[in-house]
């Protein structure tokens, strides 16, 4: 067994606020390296954490000789070229989704990975779609399997996020649809993932309206610039036949301006009832004929002190130490965790979308 797992941190957003406070409570782990774009954002958070190595070069985190993980917590622009040098330079792999910014860098990640492992250097090469591992969504996983509602009727995703609503908010690469930003990307590929992976089966049409409510914010040197990504994603969607869809329908919405307040809600009718997952794993189900939703005990995780309650941080907490463990002993895979193949095919998904809406047809992945 390896005794420690060094880590390298590519992104200072998500990675600062989730990922570090997660792996620094794991055993066996240690952050060793920081970059980020900004080099005083790199020497900040390393101070913060007491992380040895900070750099404005994302290449020196890489090639740190006590390196085992990197993480990808970049704007989906830079995925490509990042996860190609770490796949290069024989390290262990956690992208942030989307994976890339179409199917075909996507695929291209995993054609080399898998080259990688054929030559004789496997790896871990995930994708980091967390949600996966809230204890709850695990608990409906094995009911939805267990024939709790029987055959999956349709599907429906509901999410709101109200705080990009504000126009004083300023632009940033979330704004810019060239680097990968908007809500389509970002969100969108956690809810087409959870629906892959909970229902066992693959998108097979899809029609989508992208808008984008707020056209214009003002930078950080206060010049108005035009707002190129969608901050709200409607899809409709339909399913391909498998052990828990027959004839499966679903709609998603995804919006970083409604409110009042934070959703994130997946509910599924099926032919035997229906089941509701909050957005911290919270289930609750309803059989046919009743009028009212009844909560199930689950467990919800561990929120570590000064982490955003959304559920993403949860959901980290419960995967980072299977990430640990799997690179301390030796293994490639981890049972539930979103893979370069899981990548590529929600990627086929966002791809198809964006044809959709720019057609304004129905499209397939």
């Amino acid at each position: 067994m390896k005794e420690t797992v060094g880590i390298g941190i590519i992104g200072t957003g998500f990675a600062k606020r989730v990922q570090i406070p997660s792996f620094l409570r794991c055993e066996g782990a240690r952050v060793v390296s920081v970059a980020s774009g900004s080099i005083e954002n790199a020497r900040l958070t390393a101070d913060e954490f007491g992380i040895g190595h900070a750099t404005g070069d994302w290449r020196e985190t890489i090639e740190h000789p006590d390196v085992d993980l990197v993480c990808v917590t970049t704007p989906p622009n830079l995925h490509r070229e990042m996860t190609l040098a770490v796949i290069e330079a024989g390290k262990h792999i956690l992208c942030e989704k989307p994976m890339a910014m179409n199917v075909a860098e996507a695929s291209e990640m995993l054609a080399v990975a898998e080259v990688a492992a054929a030559a004789g250097r496997p790896m871990l090469a995930l994708i980091d779609h967390e949600l996966r591992f809230q204890p709850g969504r695990l608990t409906a996983y094995k009911m939805l399997r267990e024939g709790a509602i029987g055959k999956v009727r349709h599907a429906k995703a509901t999410f709101q996020a109200p705080h990009r609503g504000d126009p004083n908010i300023p632009w940033n690469w979330w704004s810019d649809e060239a680097v990968g930003g908007g809500a389509l990307g970002a969100i969108g590929s956690h809810v087409i993932d959870s629906f892959h992976w909970l229902l066992d089966t693959e998108v097979a049409s899809v029609f989508c309206q992208l808008q984008t409510h707020i056209p214009k914010r003002k930078d950080a040197s206060g010049i108005s610039r035009e707002v190129t990504s969608d901050d709200a994603t409607s899809l409709v969607l339909r399913f391909n036949d498998g052990i828990l869809t027959e004839n499966t329908t679903g709609v998603a919405t995804v919006s970083m301006t409604d409110g009042p307040d934070y959703q994130n809600l997946m509910e599924f009718f099926g032919t035997d009832g229906f089941m509701r997952i909050d957005h911290l794993g919270g289930i609750a189900i309803a059989n046919p004929g009743e009028s009212e939703w009844t909560p199930l005990e689950v467990d919800r995780g561990t929120l570590l002190p000064g982490m955003p309650d959304t559920g993403f941080a949860r959901a980290f907490v419960e995967i980072a130490p299977r990430v640990v463990d799997a690179i301390r002993n030796g293994e490639t895979t981890i049972e539930h965790a979103a893979t370069f193949a899981d990548g590529v095919r929600v990627q086929s998904v966002l791809d198809a979308a964006r044809r959709s809406n720019s057609t304004g047809r129905l499209t397939y992945p």
